[in-house]
C-alpha cells in the first residue's frame, strides 16, 4: 500500500474540514418566526396553528399624533421571519405598520423577512387607464371629454408599483400573496413574489356545496376575468360566459351585455374582488333576466365597503362566497348570504415550503390538507 506524503495528507485533511461545514450550512435552515399585524390576527393565528408554532410577540400602538409604533418583543437575529398583514380595513395605516415591522425585523438582523399579504393593497391602481370625468369623494363632478381622455390618463398614478418599491426598500426579501388583481404586479418587484391562487379551494367548495354544479355555467362579470373563469370552467368541465360592462364613473357601472347562454342553469359569478358590489349585483340581475335558475358569487377578496352589504341583502344571490384573506366575521353577521372559505392552510403550507426551501407550485392546483 503506497504511503501518502505529508503534503498530500495535509491537503486531504484540509479538504475534508472545508467540505464538512459546507454540507452542514447547506442542510441547516434558520429558525422560523411568524408575526401578525393588526389587520387580520385571526388568519395569522390559524396559520401558526397549522404550522404547530406560536405567534411571535409584537406590540403595535399609536402615539397621540397617530404615528404608528411597533416593538418586536423577541429576538429575530438569524431567524426566518414571516409577517402576516392584509391590505384591508384602514389600508394606509396597515400598510405603514407592515413597512415598519419589516424594517424593525431587518435592522434586528433577521436572516430573511417575508411579507405575507393575503390581499395586496392598491392592486387596482396598476396602470394608467383613468379616463376623464371620474371624481373623488367630495369633489365636484366633471364632464367626460372622450377626445381628451389621453390627458387624464397621463396623470394617473401606478400606485401598485409604488407599494412594491416601498416594501422592497423597507427590507422585504420575499412576498407571498393571493390572487393579485393583475398578475403583472409580480413584475413590479425585484424580489421573489409567490402569487397563490384561491382556485383550488373554490373548486372544492363548488363541488361540496352546489349539488347542481354539473349543470352550472361559470360567469365572469367583466372581460378582464375571462382567463380566470375559463380555467375554473375547464376544471369543472362546464361552459362559461362573460359580461361586458362600461363604466362612466369609478364604482359605477353604466351598461352590461351578457355573452353566453345561461338559461335553465346555475350561474356562478367568479371574480377576484368585490368592493361596493355594484358590478356583481347588476350582473346577478342580468343573469336572472336571462333565465338562470340560481346565482352564486364567488370572490377571493370580499372588501364590502360602503353600501355593499345592503346591496347583497337586496340582491337575488343564493350565496356570496368569499375567502378569509380579509376579516369576514362582521360581514357574515350583517348578511346571512355571505359565506367564507378558509384559505389559511394554503398560506401555512406556502410558509412551510418556503422555509424548507421546497417548491410552492403544488399549491397552484391543489388544496393542502
Amino acid at each position: 500500500m503506497p504511503v501518502l506524503s505529508e503534503s498530500v495528507r495535509a491537503k486531504s485533511l484540509l479538504r475534508s474540514k472545508l467540505e464538512k461545514p459546507n454540507t452542514y450550512i447547506k442542510s441547516r435552515m434558520p429558525n422560523i418566526k411568524v408575526f401578525s399585524g393588526t389587520s387580520h390576527p385571526d388568519l395569522a393565528q390559524r396559520i401558526v396553528d397549522r404550522l404547530g408554532i406560536d405567534l411571535g410577540k409584537v406590540v403595535t400602538k399609536k402615539f397621540s399624533n397617530l404615528e404608528t409604533c411597533v416593538e418586536i418583543g423577541e429576538s429575530v437575529r438569524g431567524e426566518d421571519v414571516y409577517i402576516v398583514q392584509s391590505g384591508s380595513g384602514e389600508v394606509n395605516d396597515n400598510l405603514m405598520e407592515l413597512l415598519i415591522m419589516i424594517n424593525a425585523c431587518k435592522i434586528a438582523s433577521a436572516s430573511r423577512v417575508t411579507a405575507v399579504i393575503p390581499c395586496f393593497p392598491y392592486a387596482r391602481q396598476d396602470k394608467k387607464d383613468k379616463a376623464g370625468g371620474e371624481t373623488t369623494p367630495g369633489s365636484a363632478p366633471t364632464t367626460t371629454y372622450k377626445n381628451y381622455e389621453w390627458k387624464f390618463r397621463s396623470r394617473a398614478p401606478i400606485s401598485a408599483k409604488l407599494v412594491a418599491n416601498m416594501l422592497s426598500v423597507a427590507g422585504a426579501d420575499h412576498i407571498i400573496t393571493m390572487d393579485l388583481h393583475a398578475s403583472q404586479i409580480q413584475g413590479f418587484f425585484d424580489i421573489p413574489v409567490d402569487n397563490l391562487y384561491a382556485e383550488p379551494a373554490v373548486l372544492k367548495w363548488i363541488k361540496e356545496n352546489i349539488p347542481e354544479w354539473r349543470n352550472s355555467i361559470i360567469v365572469s362579470p367583466d372581460a378582464g376575468g375571462a382567463k380566470r373563469v375559463t380555467s375554473i370552467a375547464d376544471r369543472l368541465n362546464v361552459e362559461f360566459a362573460l359580461i361586458h360592462k362600461e363604466r362612466k364613473k369609478a364604482n359605477e357601472v353604466a351598461s352590461m351585455v351578457l355573452v353566453g347562454d345561461v338559461k335553465d342553469r346555475v350561474a356562478i359569478l367568479v371574480d377576484d374582488m368585490a368592493d361596493t358590489c355594484g358590478t356583481i349585483c347588476h350582473a346577478a340581475e342580468k343573469l336572472m333576466e336571462a333565465g338562470a335558475t340560481k346565482v352564486y358569487a364567488i370572490l377571493t377578496h370580499g372588501i364590502f365597503s360602503g353600501p355593499a352589504i345592503s346591496r347583497i341583502n337586496n340582491a337575488c344571490f343564493e350565496a356570496v362566497v368569499v375567502t378569509n384573506t380579509i376579516p369576514q366575521d362582521g360581514h357574515m353577521k350583517e348578511c346571512p348570504k355571505v359565506r367564507c372559505i378558509d384559505v389559511s392552510m394554503m398560506f401555512a403550507e406556502a410558509v412551510r415550503r418556503t422555509h424548507n426551501g421546497e417548491s410552492v407550485s403544488y399549491l397552484f392546483s391543489n388544496v393542502p390538507y
